[in-house]
């Protein structure tokens, strides 16, 4: 067993993080006879697994409802459809985020060449910055 100190240096999260994740149902913490949580080992791997899903784009909610299936490395037509509908999300996220960037660039780009009809602003020296800053 860990405490809720060592579990949150070992698997990279804010002790607050980890309550947060206690909350949501997502981690069981087994208190000592003076209310201090107390963690099995294995909650190390499953704090990273939540973490690698949250940064995926998964709201706690979906986390909770896909975890039993990963721990059980079991699977139903309804999971499978799950986790393809979370990633059909993040692909069209990537795909608005990659236009955007891509847009950007052009205007970068185009405004980037004083012939592009932007009115050009020259960076100011550094003496004229140090002194506006006065």
């Amino acid at each position: 067993m860990v405490r809720i100190g060592e579990l949150a240096e070992r698997s990279g999260v804010s002790v607050r993080s980890l309550r947060y994740y206690e909350e949501q149902g997502l981690l069981e913490a087994h208190r000592s006879g003076s209310g201090q949580r107390h963690y099995r080992e294995s909650a190390i791997d499953r704090v990273r697994l939540i973490r690698m899903l949250h940064a995926a784009g998964l709201s706690s909610r979906t986390i909770a409802e896909l975890l039993p299936y990963v721990e059980a490395r079991a699977t139903t037509p309804e999971s499978r459809a799950r986790l393809r509908a979370e990633r059909d999300r993040i692909d069209a996220e990537i795909a608005a985020l990659t236009l955007t960037r891509d847009r950007l660039d052009a205007l970068i780009l185009t405004s980037a060449h004083p012939a592009s009809g932007c009115t050009w602003i020259a960076e100011p020296s550094a003496k004229a910055s140090a002194g506006a800053a006065m």
